[in-house]
């Protein structure tokens, strides 16, 4: 995969300031296409943790607006921008009856596709965050992907806290992007492709220190697997005002080959 870098541009989206936050981002018109830290806590019988008593709750994340900054998380591609969408109330699949559906295009290797929301700032550290939603890939692009990444991202007193995965098809890893070394790191999670005609459950869960300006990448649950990965980054200082959102990208591989994928019942939450 070509390594990308991070965009150094600001944008104003509705009003608030927002950094772009994955690592590789994919751009082009909106258009309908083919279809040393504390321990973690305990394990739920559902998968992922058991949330802190009082944390906070933002459901069905999915059926919002999605935004786009094009192509600001592709600095140093060159090409065409992929062309992309993402497409809320789809009926089927869905489990609740809408889910979105995130499409990309490309007509160059290795460009992407990247959709975020912004969400109320978190004025304060984050002792527990997790990002939970289930995946659908259709029948016929369950090897399309170059990559499939996620993301949660808080700004507190100006340092960026980002807690990013990435499933890595060629490398069949888990990843995650180390913000300040501009980076993917190998969690030497091995990541089995998603089965396609079927629903897959993901909860990664985070943590951040203010103390130390740390990032935590507490565990990461798939199909109800949890494994504990404790793997912490340093935070990175951009200054500006406080901002919290999530985001999810698709990457196209090396064909390029269009692909979709569909996405229901996501939520934060967060303590």
């Amino acid at each position: 995969m070509r390594r990308c870098f991070l965009a150094a541009g600001v944008f104003a989206i509705l009003g608030l300031v927002i950094f772009p936050i994955i690592s590789c981002g994919g751009g082009g018109s909106s258009q309908s296409l083919p279809a040393s830290s504390p321990p973690p806590p305990p394990p739920s019988t559902s998968g992922g943790s058991t949330p802190p008593s009082g944390a906070i709750v933002i459901e069905n994340i999915e059926d919002n607006p999605w935004l786009t900054c094009g192509a600001c998380g592709n600095g140093g591609g060159t090409g065409s921008a992929a062309q992309y969408s993402a497409t809320n109330g789809t009926v089927s699949p869905s489990e609740d009856g809408s889910s979105t559906q995130f499409a990309i295009a490309a007509t160059v290797p290795f460009t992407n596709a990247y959709f975020f929301q912004v969400h109320d700032p978190i004025h304060a550290q984050i002792g527990f965050l997790s990002y939970e939603f289930d995946l659908f890939i259709p029948n016929g692009f369950e090897a399309a992907p170059q990559a499939i990444e996620f993301e949660c991202q808080q700004k507190l007193n100006g340092w960026i806290y980002n807690f990013s995965w990435q499933a890595n098809y060629p490398a069949n890893t888990w990843r995650i992007f180390n913000y300040g070394a501009n980076r993917w790191d190998d969690t030497g999670i091995a990541f089995t492709h998603f089965s396609p005609g079927s629903w897959h459950h993901i909860v990664a869960e985070f943590h951040n220190d203010v103390s130390t300006n740390s990032v935590w990448h507490d565990a990461l649950t798939v199909d109800g697997v949890r494994t504990t990965v404790n793997i912490r980054h340093d935070a990175f200082l951009a200054g500006g005002d406080d901002q919290f959102s999530n985001a999810v990208q698709l990457d196209s591989n090396i064909l390029p080959a269009a692909y979709s994928i569909f996405v229901d019942r996501m939520k934060v939450t967060y303590k």
